[in-house]
């Protein structure tokens, strides 16, 4: 808990035997989480395994592969559907460091932010941590496009650490977002549609072999895949089209 609100975390997983149970024993550590949510998107190694030998976690799996962002779809229902209150993303190949949990649910609970992103730039954290360069210059052209097409300012879009409170998870439509890998860019922009500030916190990260990510093919893709909906975002805020995703108010 933190103060009186329902803290959980949730781990969309993917072949993380390795790194999941020291992701998790430092998540509990941080002393605010009430609940892990495991959602493993069909692994073939031994996540599910190590994720049910957890305590105080829920573990769901899915019975084929589905994408990152189904993953995260399953995630934030299963959270809403425990009665959370703050919800934070940790990814469970310890890429981001669960020590900002508590900072992260600060921000929420106390009613100052309604999203909360780790970031990778802020501090100079990302060339530190070993991301490599053609990954960072990606990072800061794309970062760039989304902050004027969607006139905001972020120092980045891409992060996999984000909380989020109760509120903005029941209002903004993810349901709606790809199952792919670019849901997250989609959810941000949502996020933003619907005026909510976005507060971001200098995070730490490391890149090593465990480490989940996505191969240059992929990352090709997911670029694109931002720039159409920061380029739909500018479109609909004018009224020139129209996008499920980024509904006319109510």
């Amino acid at each position: 808990m933190y103060g009186s609100s329902r803290v959980v975390v949730v781990m969309p997983a993917y072949q993380a035997e390795h790194t999941l149970r020291m992701t998790y024993d430092e998540v509990m550590a941080q002393g605010v989480v009430d609940t892990v949510i495991v959602v493993d998107d069909n692994s073939t190694d031994r996540t599910v395994e190590i994720a049910m030998t957890l305590p105080d976690t829920i573990v769901h799996r899915h019975e084929r592969n589905r994408g990152y962002g189904a993953n995260q779809k399953s995630c934030y229902r299963l959270a809403l559907e425990v009665g959370a209150d703050i919800v934070i993303m940790v990814h469970p190949d310890y890429q981001y460091t669960p020590k900002l949990i508590p900072a992260m649910a600060s921000l929420i609970g106390n009613g100052l932010y309604h999203c909360v992103l780790g970031s990778r730039i802020l501090g100079g954290y990302a060339l530190k941590g070993g991301m490599p360069l053609w990954r960072y210059v990606a990072n800061r052209f794309l970062t760039l496009a989304g902050n004027i097409l969607m006139s905001a300012k972020l120092s980045e879009y891409h992060t996999g650490y984000r909380a989020f409170s109760r509120e903005l998870l029941e209002r903004v439509p993810f349901e709606r977002n790809s199952d792919d890998f670019v849901f997250d860019n989609q959810m941000l922009a949502q996020i933003l549609w619907y005026g909510y500030t976005i507060a971001e916190v200098s995070c730490p990260t490391n890149y090593f072999e465990e480490a989940s990510s996505i191969n240059f093919a992929r990352s090709v893709k997911y670029g694109f895949g931002c720039l159409h909906t920061a380029l739909a975002f500018r479109l609909a805020r004018h009224g020139i089209v129209r996008s499920e995703l980024f509904p006319e108010p109510s």
